[in-house]
């Protein structure tokens, strides 16, 4: 019986997918920057189930690429082109498994869907507080093996800060069985770390046990237009300093992006009267009484030049609906040449000063949009082609040249290339650049320890053999 056939054996044939038509959306990657091909596409329904898999898989020398929601934006799920690759589909490791409510965790498998996740927390009156824009497609597995970030990150960190527990099918096919709710184990090394932002290249994380938080018994969202970016960085520091630290979210929206998502999608509208060049959306976890109160402070400080909150949960919906529009009206307005790089809060301001300066030297007519998490220092700046330029060769021509001013420059204050997203295989030769050499060798050396054959997730985060044409082909992206 050849491997296919034992594999079939396992999950039954009906999730052992082999027709191109049904193959398709697994191969080509969120941002169809990638398209590969796959030997097979695999669902298995248990840890069971993906252990044995995932042993044929060893014994047969077949490389494998996890896979959840494939909402990623590096490539990190998608085969590369040479057809000889499994994609492992995570989607029907898809049960809620239990929520203590005493314990404040929950017990969950990989497949399940980020929304999914939070709300089994509210109908116990807990709060699951990692959020992001995907947050209806993407899967627990995916958030925990690229450690996402969005929105929360100020308050409750980022996915791999949530997890107490992991359990993981290691490339052998051995489970480690990790399923613990305890918030204190010191008994060696703690080898669920190595999993979270291992982007499947040690191992298929299959469930997780993760924590809750009481729900809030009240919340405030406002809108705020701010003399400057250093401005808005004393105005979060005001924020947390007189609400008691109830600041959950606090983004930075310039008028670049604002008016991106205005031109793009007809039906949003600026929430202030006036135009102004930096705005910040905050939520804090407090009535509006402290947070008025803030504002008001601030305005008479020259801080804040106007402010709205919002006195309905439609309004909060609308306000936060500019924020997480900027990627489609991106996309819509021909893509972006992206960037998501992470400095110290300290740092923004003179970041984007200094990037926005870099760029508009060389490119003038280029079309900015700079936004992001500006409370944990996550910035999101993007460059968009003139708007009479053809998108695609503009991206073709300087997109090389753009990313690398924007990179080195966070790299040169000490920040980060990739704060939220990840590497896979777009951003793996940049690891390989900015990356210590020690950092790297250990890197490298913990992959050869885990996956000795090389078989899991090849040509992702790390390169452990040159690359090869068939590493995936790279697309332009006509999407951003």
């Amino acid at each position: 019986m050849d491997a296919l056939s034992k594999i079939a054996s396992v999950v039954g044939p009906a999730n052992l997918l082999t027709d191109t038509k049904l193959t398709a959306r697994y191969l080509v990657d969120e941002r169809r920057l990638y398209q590969g091909r796959a030997r097979a596409v695999v669902r298995p329904g248990s840890t069971d189930e993906m252990s044995r898999v995932v042993r044929i898989c060893y014994e047969n020398s077949i490389a494998m690429v996890p896979q959840g929601g494939n909402t990623g934006y590096c490539g990190g799920a998608t085969p590369d082109d040479s057809g000889s690759q499994l994609v492992i589909s995570l989607e029907r490791l898809n049960r809620v498994l239990e929520v203590d409510s005493s314990g404040h965790s929950m017990t969950l498998e990989a497949g399940v869907v980020l929304a999914s996740a939070q709300q089994a927390a509210v109908e116990h009156g807990l709060l699951f507080p990692l959020s992001m824009g995907s947050e209806g497609s993407c899967q627990i597995g995916g958030n925990l093996s690229t450690n996402a970030g969005g929105v929360v990150v100020l308050k409750y960190g980022t996915a791999g800060d949530l997890v107490l527990g992991l359990e993981v099918v290691l490339p052998d096919g051995r489970i480690l069985p990790g399923l613990s709710a305890l918030r204190k184990d010191n008994t060696g090394y703690d080898l669920k770390r190595l999993f979270l932002g291992a982007e499947g290249t040690l191992g298929i994380i299959t469930a997780a046990v993760v924590k809750l938080f009481p729900r809030a018994r009240s919340s405030c969202v406002a809108w705020a237009a701010v003399t400057d970016i250093e401005a808005a960085c004393e105005l979060l520091a005001r924020l947390r300093a007189e609400s008691g630290d109830t600041v959950t979210s606090f983004e930075y929206v310039s008028s670049l992006s604002l008016a991106h998502v205005i031109a793009a999608l007809t039906h949003v509208r600026q929430p202030l009267e006036g135009d102004y060049t930096h705005y910040v959306l905050t939520e804090c976890a407090t009535d509006a009484v402290p947070i008025e109160q803030a504002f008001a402070t601030a305005m008479a400080d020259g801080l804040v030049l106007d402010a709205t909150l919002a006195q309905s949960e439609a309004q909060r919906r609308a306000l936060w609906q500019i924020r997480e529009s900027i990627p489609e009206a991106e996309k819509r307005l021909g893509g972006s040449i992206k960037h998501d790089v992470s400095v110290t809060i300290i740092d923004v301001p003179r970041f984007i000063e200094h990037a926005r300066q870099s760029i508009e030297a060389e490119w003038p007519d280029a079309r900015l949009s700079i936004y992001g998490h500006i409370g944990d220092g996550n910035v999101h700046f993007n460059v968009l082609a003139p708007g009479n330029a053809d998108a695609l060769a503009f991206k073709r021509s300087h997109g090389d040249r753009i990313s690398r001013i924007v990179h080195d420059l966070a790299h040169e204050m000490n920040g980060s290339f990739s704060a939220e997203h990840g590497i896979g295989q777009l951003k793996r030769n940049l690891l390989a650049q900015y990356a210590g050499d020690v950092s790297l060798e250990l890197m490298c050396t913990i992959k050869r320890a885990l996956d000795p054959k090389g078989l899991m997730n090849p040509g992702k985060v790390v390169a452990l053999e040159a690359p090869r044409a068939s590493d995936g082909i790279k697309r332009d992206d006509r999407s951003g």
